[in-house]
């Protein structure tokens, strides 16, 4: 079986290239309104299908990648921060792009734009529905037609969650990487001299992005049911930018690529010995408790309008029945503003 270019660091995916994607738990909205950004309540923990032969699924030992568990209905975004060059990374749910709605290609799109432009998209909390909004990525089994796949497609063979990046082709790499070498030498001599002339000026400080844990309030062979895949949720405000760079910038073959499978709690222990992270905090009392919910926006970035076939997507509800978990509004005090490696090589398969 090939190897596909990606490590885990930790609970990280780091494909070729210097794309760093890590998949944070977080509060699930109400499927009705539109809402500030949820924060972000951990990282799922990720491991390798190939460490795992005699206690996965047949299909997923061919199709490699990594697998993470995810209760029914839990909710969850992609944080890219952390990633170091200029890239276009594409996102599927179940082999659907998020971004565009279209089938699963090999090749970047731009009419209608079928990926992401990192770093500038710091996170992907779920589709592409509407201008300005994105619907929340929230887990299903597959089976029930619910997911993002099963609504566009009509068929749930696939599920997951499938990544594929693209670098700057040469020499645009290269050119970057140079005028990336002059800035940090810039920096680093600003931070030399210090505000006054002295040594050891303090980083400036950033605010904390919903991809961190909130702070204190003072200052889901395996049978089918375990494979999970992504149907929506709520609204919340969120931009996918446009790319403004010319298509012909960017590689025309993926770096790197991988399958994310998402399995049910229990059968994560089943497969990995391992304990499934606690179920998922109650909404209400997180926002009772005075915390923190994000608002982001980029006033130099351009939003790429949804396609018809996103905003058609229905959400969880419309399968599953009424959201029963409370739902508290945060106040306007609550919403922060934000903006104006190491480990076995992750295989790849026939996917």
């Amino acid at each position: 079986m090939a190897g596909s270019g990606v490590r885990i660091d930790g609970n990280t995916l780091r494909l070729p290239g210097g794309v760093a994607v890590r998949f944070i738990r977080t509060l699930r909205l109400p499927e009705t309104g539109t809402h500030p950004l949820p924060p972000g309540l951990g990282e799922f923990p990720v491991r390798r299908v190939a460490d795992h032969p005699d206690t996965v699924p047949a299909a997923w030992r061919a199709r490699g990648g990594v697998m993470l568990p995810v209760y029914l209905r839990e909710a969850m975004w992609l944080s890219f921060s952390g990633t170091r060059e200029p890239a276009a990374l594409q996102v599927g749910a179940g082999k659907v792009c998020a971004v565009s709605g279209r089938p699963w290609s090999g090749r970047l799109a731009r009419e209608p734009q079928n990926y992401l432009v990192l770093p500038r998209q710091p996170w992907l909390d779920g589709i592409n529905s509407g201008k300005g909004t994105v619907r929340q990525f929230v887990a299903v089994p597959l089976g029930l037609g619910a997911t993002v796949e099963g609504q566009v497609t009509g068929e749930e063979v696939w599920g997951g969650v499938q990544l594929q990046s693209f670098p700057l082709r040469e020499p645009l790499l290269s050119e970057w990487r140079r005028r990336e070498r002059e800035r940090e030498e810039a920096r680093r001599r600003a931070l030399a001299a210090g505000p006054t002339g002295g040594y050891g000026a303090p980083m400036p400080m950033t605010a904390s992005a919903p991809g961190a844990m909130p702070p204190p309030p003072a200052p889901g062979g395996a049978p089918r049911g375990a494979a999970m895949g992504l149907g929506v949720g709520g609204s919340m405000r969120q931009e996918v930018y446009r790319d403004d760079r010319p298509l012909t910038d960017w590689s025309e073959e993926p770096a790197g690529r991988v399958f994310v499978h998402l399995v049910t709690p229990p059968e994560w222990r089943r497969i990995t010995g391992e304990a499934p992270p606690p179920s998922p905090v109650d909404r209400a009392a997180y926002t009772r408790a005075g915390l923190p919910w994000y608002d982001y926006y980029d006033a130099d970035a351009q939003d790429l309008a949804p396609t018809d076939t996103l905003e058609a997507v229905k959400p969880v509800g419309e399968w599953l029945g009424d959201d029963l978990d409370p739902w508290q509004a945060p106040s306007a005090g609550q919403v922060t503003p934000l903006k104006d490696a190491p480990g076995k090589p992750v295989e790849d398969g026939e996917w």
